[in-house]
């Protein structure tokens, strides 16, 4: 604590030389936004005088000032007085910040600023260089410049900071040159040299620092060198401003070319960058001995074989103008280190200079400083400790002038960024560094990424034989792959586990694979002595930002293999392109991964680790909130597809509201793109919404399975959708004694998406119990009918379809004749072509083919004022149907050809294939016998890439009469016998014509 000038004991610091910062005791202020933050500096820079508002106002805005200026600085003075004095009475007088007059002033001891300590130190320094006292004058110098910490005042607006920043740079570069002059007169030749590098590049216009390298070249016995700087010198002057060199470089010039011998000390060093007096290297000579830093290869290295390769061949790159730079990037315990000390070993004879290792520990809390980075190599170099230069910058370029003509490799293990290793890259391309780090590094030019990923799973075995044994990979080989199964393929993991076993002869690989089977457990299991995935990953975390961990844990909570970034937002509440912002840091960080633009995914070790933290960290209503905003917008994307595939089909508009608006997806192969992409996040999340929300989730878990049904081709996942539907209709069913509580209309639209996915499958008879169960769960006890008229139409008209495909067309016609007038009701007229179609089948089927064509035309037409391009293509295949029936095969092959190209487009597959057996059908009847096989081939092959056994039946028909049709009877009769097998299985009508068929071929066919 230090007394204030107002005698009070205020215990505050500030620094502006930096980024200005304010401490009170061990506390950091706040210190507000720029703007107030420049009234500070406008205060603290003004030495305990006053300050008037109005030169307050006219820092920061200039003569532009906003309408209520003087209240908002006025204001910025009251949040400064209550951050300033905390402990302040109300009421009471501020003993800090005053008001003076029509002003203020800002009462603190001068040393309690770092500027202020700054000038103390450059006149003391002053003092002892007129004393003749270079090297104390050198060591104030020094400590006057460690105060500095970046661009004084930087980020604070305003002229008045921005005329200050300016004075106050050019004290700094002052102080540098006295401080490099002073390093002259000492005799530290190559040291100024090393320092004057850089500037002199930062600062090209500044003749004083010139004329230091000039002459420190010169005293080095570079005499050419020195003149050359003089030149160079000389025509950018010319260039850049249109004058000649001042006098001193131009007096430096003539004494550097009459060999002026005051230019020279009468004794001077030889050492690199400094004298040595007990017989030391000298300048630019190779140290004593040559570094062999390498950590040792490790006996039991395993697989990377082209990796190895790829490292090696980027580390005996030729030497070039630019340093080789070869960085390996991946997650904690993939192996990076051990990779790169086994790669640097394989090069070690193409270095004869040496090797330098460091460990920079930037995955730890602790990471190396540069500056300390670099002493441990200067050293290793034979610069003496008491020799070392102070700065980062001097250490640098001396660094830089050691290695300049060498062959050295340089491994920089565990980078932290490239802010980090930056100072520590040679500037020639005689030299060459591999680095290891979590994230990539940016900002490097020239850098060769390699990415090191998980091992391939022999690489995995490979590794366990080598630790644990072959002979007990040998005898358990599927448990072993099922071990490293369980460690995600990561080398970290596989090397512990593989350990454990060493040392346990009592156990099996077998039991070792039942401790791991428990995810819960998963992490606890992986550690050995010092080693441990869960600590290596922690390293990490412990790094990121409080937003970048809540990130980590929250993206980790949804089962999916990976997530966009839509829906990254929706589980971070945020803005897209914040969610964004976060995700790519985690990636930069090497805690998360990205494959492709805008998907994101975990290792999965690394997820458990996140979701551990999330349930330490995050209560679990956080945690279910989250994933319930992620299942709205899986709606909200699922909706928005559906209205554009669908159009105004009357289930997509009757979704219920979401919060969020989900992706756009207006054009249908964008959506399609979508749903194809989203279709294992969906099924996980559905179901893992309905296991941790049950009963908040259903009602968005049946709409998203409603939006879904119809355009997310779920045939070939029949298995998958079951299975949430079963889960879903657990939860619905679910009463907990309140009757009350059941979900009519959500069971009821269930069974219904039940019964649909059967129906899809060709499976009639429990697709057509799960319609009739929806229907009861609609009935008027239950809620009424007239409650919920679009799923009693919807129900109503899938049954139809059911008991039509079973050839009951008498029963399926009052069925869709009521749902006709529901749909016509509701006013949609897309939905009412589709029932149209449907009747048109029912006609056909009951032997009306009259009727059928007059309905079937009717759908057409309605589909097409409709402008539905879905139910066009369902009436155009009803139409080209219905007509095959009616003999017209000229017609109806032109329809079915029309349907076929659009239910492509729609990626309708299972109905492509019927329409395309259909129409294998029209050119056998039109004697077009080979164009027959070929399109039943086409929709033999789309049924069975769909699961649809319906289509896969009428192509096995078709195939089998075009085949007998061309002299195949053989071929033939298997196809339709197993045509047969297949409608008999589904218990459709189709059945009975192909016996009949079977009965009439010969027995040898």
């Amino acid at each position: 604590m230090r007394s204030g000038t107002n005698g009070m004991e205020t215990g505050l610091r500030f620094r502006v030389l930096g980024e200005v910062r304010g401490q009170l005791g061990d506390r950091a202020l706040r210190l507000g936004s720029p703007q107030q933050m420049a009234v500070l500096v406008r205060l603290l820079l003004n030495h305990g005088h006053s300050v008037s508002i109005d030169e307050l106002v006219d820092g920061i805005w200039g003569s532009e000032p906003p309408p209520r200026a003087i209240g908002t600085v006025r204001t910025y003075i009251s949040r400064l007085r209550t951050e300033l004095e905390p402990d302040r009475a109300s009421r009471t007088p501020a003993q800090v910040l005053l008001s003076t007059g029509d002003g203020y002033t800002l009462r603190i001891d001068p040393d309690c600023l770092d500027l202020h300590t700054f000038e103390r130190l450059l006149s003391d320094s002053d003092r002892s260089a007129a004393a003749g006292e270079p090297q104390r004058a050198v060591d104030l110098l020094t400590e006057a410049l460690a105060l500095w910490r970046g661009g004084a005042l930087s980020g604070v607006p305003g002229g008045y900071a921005e005329g200050q920043r300016r004075r106050l740079g050019e004290l700094w570069l002052s102080a540098v040159e006295s401080r490099i002059g002073l390093d002259l007169e000492l005799g530290n030749t190559n040291q100024v040299i090393a320092a004057l590098g850089p500037l002199t590049a930062e600062f090209p216009l500044r003749e004083r620092l010139r004329a230091l390298l000039m002459l420190a070249l010169y005293r080095s016995g570079r005499q050419s060198e020195a003149l050359g700087v003089h030149a160079d010198t000389r025509r950018l002057l010319i260039d850049e401003l249109g004058v000649e060199p001042g006098p001193e470089l131009a007096v430096l010039q003539r004494r550097i070319l009459a060999a002026d011998p005051e230019l020279t000390p009468a004794t001077r060093p030889t050492a690199a960058g400094a004298a040595s007096a007990d017989g030391g290297p000298g300048g630019g000579s190779a140290p004593a001995t040559v570094p062999a830093q390498l950590p040792p290869d490790i006996p039991d290295f395993s697989g990377r074989t082209k990796l190895v390769e790829e490292i090696v061949d980027a580390l005996h790159r030729s030497p070039g103008q630019a340093v080789a730079i070869c960085a390996l990037a991946g997650i904690g315990g993939v192996g990076k280190t051990t990779l790169a000390v086994h790669c640097a070993h394989e090069v070690r004879g193409s270095f004869p200079d040496g090797q330098l290792y460091l460990d920079l520990r930037g995955a730890g809390s602790n990471p190396v400083d540069p500056a300390a980075a670099l002493a441990e190599f200067l050293e290793v170099l034979g610069i003496p400790p008491a020799q070392l230069p102070d700065t980062v910058e001097r250490r640098t370029a001396l660094y830089r002038s050691l290695l300049a003509d060498r062959r050295v490799l340089v491994l920089l293990d565990n980078v932290r960024d490239s802010t980090q290793i930056r100072p520590l890259l040679p500037s020639t391309g005689s030299s060459t560094v591999l680095m290891t780090g979590r994230g990539r590094p940016a900002g490097l030019p020239g850098v060769r990424l390699v990415d090191i990923d998980v091992f391939q799973e022999e690489e995995a075995v490979e590794l366990f034989a080598a630790v644990a044994g072959a002979a007990r990979v040998a005898a358990e080989p599927a448990a072993v792959r099922e071990v490293v199964g369980a460690c995600s393929l990561l080398p970290l993991a596989v090397r512990i586990v593989a350990s454990r076993l060493a040392v346990r002869p009592s156990w099996t690989v077998a039991s070792l694979a039942r401790r791991l089977a428990d995810q819960r457990r998963r992490l606890d299991e992986l550690q050995v002595g010092d080693l441990a995935v869960e600590a290596t990953f922690q390293l990490g975390y412990l790094q990121l930002s409080e937003d970048q961990a809540r990130a980590f844990r929250l993206l980790s909570l949804p089962d999916g293999a990976d997530c966009s970034t839509s829906d990254a937002a929706a589980l971070l509440g945020l803005p897209v392109a914040e969610a964004e912002s976060l995700a790519e840091s985690l990636v930069d960080a090497g805690l998360l991964e990205s494959e492709e633009p805008g998907r994101y995914r975990y290792h999965d070790l690394l997820r458990l680790f996140a979701r551990r933290r999330a349930e330490e960290t995050d209560p679990e209503p956080v945690r279910r909130r989250s994933l319930l905003l992620l299942l709205d917008h899986l709606l909200a994307c699922v909706r928005n597809a559906s209205r554009t595939l669908e159009g105004d089909d009357l289930l997509s508009w009757s979704l219920h509201r979401t919060v969020g608006a989900g992706e756009p997806l207006t054009d249908p192969d964008e959506a399609r793109d979508w749903l194809r992409a989203q279709r294992a996040l969906l099924l996980a999340v559905l179901g893992q919404s309905l296991r941790q929300a049950p009963e908040e989730s259903l009602p968005a878990v049946v709409d998203l399975l409603l939006g879904w049904m119809w355009v997310g081709a779920p045939t070939p996942h029949a298995e998958d959708f079951h299975a949430v539907l079963a889960q879903a209709l657990s939860v619905a069913r679910r009463t907990d004694g309140f009757p009350e509580r059941r979900d009519a209309r959500g069971e009821a639209r269930l069974h219904y998406l039940v019964g649909m996915l059967h129906g899809l499958s060709g499976d009639g008879a429990p697709a057509e119990a799960s319609l009739r169960r929806s229907l009861e769960c609609l009935d008027p006890a239950r809620g009424g009918l007239e409650d919920h008229p679009e799923i009693h139409y919807t129900v109503a008209a899938e049954l139809a379809v059911v008991l039509n495909a079973a050839g009951r067309s008498e029963e399926a016609l009052p069925y869709l004749e009521l749902a006709r007038d529901l749909c016509r009701g509701l006013g949609h007229q897309a939905d009412e072509a589709r029932l149209l179609g449907n009747i048109a089948r029912a006609h056909l089927t009951g032997g009306r083919p009259g009727q059928a064509l007059d309905a079937a035309r009717e759908a057409v037409r309605t589909a097409r004022a409709a402008e539905h391009p879905s139910c066009l293509a369902d009436a155009l295949y009803q139409l080209g149907t219905v007509l095959l029936g009616n003999g017209q095969y000229g017609e109806a092959s032109t329809r079915l050809i029309e349907a076929v190209e659009m239910l492509r487009r729609q990626e309708r597959y299972s109905t492509e294939g019927c329409a395309l057996a259909r129409l294998s059908s029209c050119y056998l009847a039109m004697n077009a016998a080979a164009e027959a096989v070929r399109c039943a081939e086409q929709a033999l092959e789309l049924g069975r890439q769909v699961s649809a056994r319906y289509c896969q039946g009428l192509a096995q028909e078709a195939l089998g009469r075009a085949l007998v049709a061309l002299g195949q009877s053989a071929r033939g009769r298997g196809c339709l016998t197993e045509a047969q097998r297949l409608f008999e299985e589904l218990e459709v009508t189709e059945a009975i014509g192909v016996r009949n068929l079977l009965d009439t071929l010969p027995a040898s066919a």
